[in-house]
Formats: C-alpha cells, sequence, structure tokens
C-alpha cells in the first residue's frame, strides 16, 4: 500500500492556491462560494489556530476542513519578556523542535525577527545558533505562523501592529528557498506586509541573492559581512570558503542594479577581532560604491569564547570614519539581551560540546 499523500497546509499556500483549493473543496461539498472568503478572512485577517475557531461555518464544514487540510498553528512553549519590551517566543513544532521568534518594539514600529530553519548550518563562530547546530528546514507554514503566532499574542498583550518584519531569526534564509521565497509572497500578498518592510538577512549565499534580485518585489537585504576582506571574513563566516568577498559584491551590484531594493551591511563588533581602527577604512573602501547603510553590531558575549564587545569608544571610531567616507552608519543597540533574544544569542537548546574558540585563533 502507497502511504497516505500528506495534507495540504493552508498556512504554506500563497493565497491564490488558498483560494482555489478552498473553492475546489466546497464545490465538492455544495457549499455556496461564500465559504471561501469566510475561510481565508480567518486566516489572513482573524488569525484563526485552526478550523475549530472558524465559527461563522457550521460544524460538518469545520470538520470537512480538517479532514482536507493541515493547519499549521504555533504552539508557544515559552514566553519571555525583556524590561526594555523585547518579547521572545519559543515555538514547539509537530515534531518536538524547537524555533523562536522574537518582538522589538520602538516607539515608531514593531519588528518581528523569524526563524528560517530549524538551527542553523553555517556555524559562524559568533553565533549561538550555530553553535548549536542544524536540525532540519522549515516549511513555508512553520515560518508564517511564527507571524500569526507573534501577531495574535502581540494584539493580545498591548502592543501594536507588527510593521516590519526580518529573516534574521535561527537559521540561513537562503538556503531554505523552497520555503522562504512563497513565504515572501505569503506576507506580502496574503497579510498585507509592504515588500519594502520585509528585510531578508543572508550571511552571503550569492545564488538566493541573485534570485532576489530577479524578484519584481522590492524586498530589502541585509547582508551579514562582519569583515571586509577575504582572510578575516573566512575565520568567522565558513561560507566565505563557498563564496567569497568577490563573489558576493559581483551579487550585490546584480542586486543593487535592480533598484529600489536597499542593501544593509551587518558588522559584528569584536573587541580586538573585528574592531582594529584600519580595518573602518576596510570596510568603507569595500562597500562605499552602495547606497547601503551600515548596522554595527556590538558583540553579545555566548558561552565558550573569551570575546568581549567593542568599547563604545571604538564603536564612535567606526561610526566617525565611515560617515567621513559618505557612508550612513549606526551603532545596533541590543535589545532583549537579559531574555537571550539579542543578535546572535537565539538557541533552542543548551549548546554543548562545541570547542570554545580562543582569541588567539583568529
Amino acid at each position: 500500500m502507497k502511504p497516505e499523500a500528506p495534507q495540504t497546509d493552508l498556512i504554506g499556500l500563497l493565497p491564490e492556491e488558498a483560494e482555489a483549493a478552498l473553492r475546489a473543496h466546497f464545490g465538492r461539498r455544495g457549499q455556496p462560494a461564500f465559504r471561501v472568503k469566510q475561510v481565508l478572512r480567518w486566516i489572513y485577517e482573524r488569525e484563526a489556530f485552526g478550523f475549530h475557531e472558524m465559527t461563522d461555518l457550521p460544524l460538518a464544514e469545520r470538520t470537512a476542513l480538517d479532514e482536507a487540510f493541515a493547519f499549521t498553528a504555533p504552539e508557544p512553549s515559552k514566553i519571555s519578556r525583556s524590561v526594555d519590551g523585547t518579547a521572545k517566543h519559543l515555538w514547539r513544532l509537530t515534531d518536538g523542535e524547537l524555533i523562536e521568534s522574537v518582538l522589538i518594539p520602538t516607539q515608531t514600529r514593531l519588528t518581528l525577527c523569524i526563524s528560517s530553519q530549524a538551527g542553523c548550518a553555517m556555524a559562524c563562530t559568533f553565533c549561538a545558533t550555530g553553535w548549536a547546530g542544524y536540525r532540519r528546514q522549515l516549511t513555508a507554514g512553520e515560518i508564517v505562523s511564527q507571524f500569526r503566532g507573534a501577531r495574535r499574542w502581540a494584539r493580545e498583550n498591548g502592543y501594536e501592529d507588527i510593521t516590519n518584519i526580518v529573516f534574521m531569526g535561527m537559521g540561513e534564509p537562503l538556503m531554505n528557498p523552497k520555503a522562504v521565497f512563497p513565504t515572501l509572497r505569503i506576507l506580502n500578498q496574503g497579510y498585507g506586509m509592504g515588500a519594502r518592510r520585509i528585510t531578508v538577512s543572508t550571511v552571503g549565499v550569492v545564488p538566493g541573492i541573485q534570485r532576489m534580485a530577479e524578484m519584481p518585489e522590492q524586498f530589502r537585504l541585509a547582508v551579514s559581512l562582519h569583515a571586509p576582506n577575504h582572510e578575516l571574513r573566512q575565520k568567522l563566516i565558513p561560507l566565505e570558503k563557498k563564496y567569497d568577498l568577490d563573489e558576493l559584491l559581483d551579487a550585490l551590484r546584480r542586486f543593487d542594479a535592480a533598484g529600489g531594493k536597499r542593501i544593509t551591511f551587518e558588522y559584528v563588533m569584536i573587541d580586538g577581532v573585528t574592531d582594529l581602527p584600519e580595518l573602518a577604512d576596510e570596510l568603507a573602501e569595500v562597500i562605499r560604491e552602495f547606497n547601503a547603510f551600515v548596522n554595527l553590531i556590538p558583540f553579545n558575549p555566548i558561552p565558550g569564547t573569551e570575546w568581549r564587545p567593542s568599547k563604545r569608544q571604538r564603536l564612535n571610531y567606526f561610526v566617525e570614519r565611515l560617515e567621513s567616507r559618505g557612508i550612513s552608519a549606526f551603532v545596533r543597540e541590543s535589545r532583549g539581551s537579559d531574555i537571550a533574544a539579542a543578535c546572535g544569542q537565539l538557541r533552542a537548546e543548551v549548546t554543548q560540546g562545541r570547542k570554545p574558540v580562543q582569541m588567539g585563533s583568529i
């Protein structure tokens, strides 16, 4: 006997695909066409966590939907709130894997940082998520469900609506193209998130950057550069050995040439490693051709390393040197560090067995 085909997950479908699937389903059941809009409204506007919540549908139709379709819904395992208002959700997936998303409020926006993989295979030396190792890819439904769950929680807990989404959680987004690229369109078309308010962060997956350059929507790109030369970068980011800095810059030129797709460069500031004075000018030289913005990110200490964040004086020096070369730069202050929600701190399990990185090895 052939195993039964898995149910189609409505949450992971593009809006037009979800509408077509529902139209066919209700047509077979002799139901009126307005049933389709009822379900879509529960999905895209009302954050239903299952068909059982769709109370304006008859019980028989809710039961039939549950038998015909899968409906990925977030299951919060733990919710942590920082003193600065940052909120981290630890979501449990159906197979028991744990992933994290983070809500980051400011006076003018509410940004949601979402995960694209369970764990991460990039093994960047300064990132706790990479230390925990790679588990598996997330589906489009599992990525979208983080947004749906976080938006519903935010509305129920006194936060404003989510204004921005960044793929900066667990995982390397462009190493999961099968799920991430449909998710971008689902968030944009289904949930009304403007393309310019959705940013994909990458450590330099060249094929994915090239694919983003070809997309008609103006999704944003954040590049985790973290070093201005090949020698230092390959010590921090193993992917540099596959897609080196020159190849990465060529891909970014293609992305930039597409027009209207702003690039942000992320640069981690590690005392005595990435913040040497001469590296500021080298960084400026590498990225000066792009009309880009630089986020300088003080290193968030993680167990197993002797590294420390750069001192304030050196952070200010980098800002001044970059801006003197016509490059906008800003020090991104850590948010949610008391709940391990700051940049580079996300992890869903205790890291064990990883050899500490010593200062002298860089």
